[in-house]
């Protein structure tokens, strides 16, 4: 999937993308420099609701990825 940066250094995160990690409005996303290589990480609005489902229950898909 590809998108392009606006003159304002703006882009759009590509529906399904936001689909699968559940990424909504006001939610944040966190940037690390690897390398030449970045890698973009989706941090919830409300920390509490990103643990949710995380416990004894099992993982809550989209917040956690291992690689």
């Amino acid at each position: 999937m590809r998108s392009t940066v606006t003159k304002r250094g703006q882009t759009v995160i590509p529906a399904q993308v936001r689909r699968q990690f559940q990424i909504e409005p006001s939610d944040g996303l966190e940037w690390f420099v690897e390398d030449n290589t970045i890698r973009v990480v989706p941090v919830k609005k409300d920390p509490v609701a990103a643990f949710r489902g995380q416990g004894k229950g099992g993982q809550q898909p989209g917040y956690w990825r291992r690689d």
